[in-house]
């Protein structure tokens, strides 16, 4: 019997745990077909940004900064996106047969996440929530970055009943605790990590530049890890992979560390949408190999609950490989 690629991530059930993350690959209705036909088990669509509404409000307020015309330009912006917005929901919806996963990008808790409620109408499957925000305020009180991430959730959900999944970064004390927080206030799962833009500095010009905006395998070790210790400590909750995802076996990998789903961006653009079809073959003929008739079977059997010594996922393998390293 074929073995089934069939998984359940927040809700949804999935063809495949292979899906495509934000970008401008899933901001069109024929690129999603195209992702769909390749066999991606769903899209995120590229996100709705609070930062870009904000800038474009900027932009035309150029020679006219009262508060009367801010608020209407933004009202009128925002409304202007939202509707581009919705009008690829639906039309997702009505043309691809696999889940469409909205996105919105924040780093505030303000009345704007109402977009929510026009999502659900507009007929996503799910909402992920990319909380995208620096700690850089020295004067900002211990712990709010923490509580952003919560209250944001909070906003949300009063807002809509769709599946809602929040990806979030890595700066945190403790990820594990605040995974624990977001489950306890109704999040649907979350996806380590996104990834922030990086500057670089063009010694020349004196300007501060864009660094890559690709990811590299090589940081698919710490997503694994991350994967790892969180599916295993937060047991009974969703967990999708994102960052480093580049070589064909790698979603085999994240998943037997726990992931439900593992998000693919950068490997598409370099690769091309087969790449998609080649991980999913890879995973079909690894599992027809080890005897797995499903992704049940062997999701997690490796994460931070499930093995023997929890020092793998920390510190041993650096003393083992890296110690007498000369």
């Amino acid at each position: 019997m074929e073995p089934s690629l069939q998984t359940a991530y927040a809700g949804l059930t999935l063809s495949s745990p292979v899906i495509v993350g934000s970008s401008g690959l899933t901001n069109d209705v024929d690129k999603i077909k195209d992702l769909e036909l390749a066999g991606a088990g769903a899209v995120v669509l590229k996100s709705l940004f609070e930062e870009q509404i904000w800038m474009d409000t900027q932009s035309m307020l150029e020679y006219n900064d009262s508060v009367e015309a801010t608020s209407y330009l933004q009202s009128y912006v925002q409304a202007n996106n939202l509707k581009q917005y919705t009008d690829l929901i639906s039309r997702c919806k009505s043309e691809c047969n696999i889940p469409i996963i909205a996105s919105i990008n924040c780093y505030h808790a303000d009345s704007w996440v109402s977009f929510a409620k026009e999502i659900e109408k507009a007929g996503a499957d799910a909402l992920e929530v990319n909380i995208f925000k620096l700690a850089t305020n020295p004067n900002e009180e211990w712990g709010h970055y923490e509580r952003l991430h919560v209250s944001i959730l909070e906003h949300v959900k009063r807002e809509t009943n769709l599946p809602v999944i929040i990806k979030m970064g890595q700066r945190f004390s403790n990820i594990v605790a605040q995974v624990t927080q977001l489950k306890a206030n109704g999040a649907a799962g979350v996806v380590l990590f996104n990834r922030l833009y990086t500057p670089d500095i063009d010694i020349e010009t004196m300007q501060i530049t864009s660094g890559s905006v690709f990811s590299s395998g090589e940081e698919l070790g710490n997503t694994l890890r991350w994967v790892g210790v969180v599916s295993g400590q937060v047991p009974n909750f969703s967990v999708a992979a994102s960052t480093g995802v580049h070589g064909i076996t790698d979603p085999i990998k994240l998943v037997l560390a726990g992931a439900s789903a593992v998000e693919v961006c950068s490997a598409v653009y370099q690769q091309g949408v087969s790449v998609i079809t080649e991980m999913n073959s890879a995973m079909k003929d690894w599992m027809k190999e080890k005897g797995y008739r499903n992704t049940s079977a062997f999701r997690g059997i490796l994460n931070f609950y499930n093995i023997k010594d929890q020092s793998l996922y920390e510190r041993v393998q650096f003393m083992k490989y890296f110690s007498n390293h000369k």
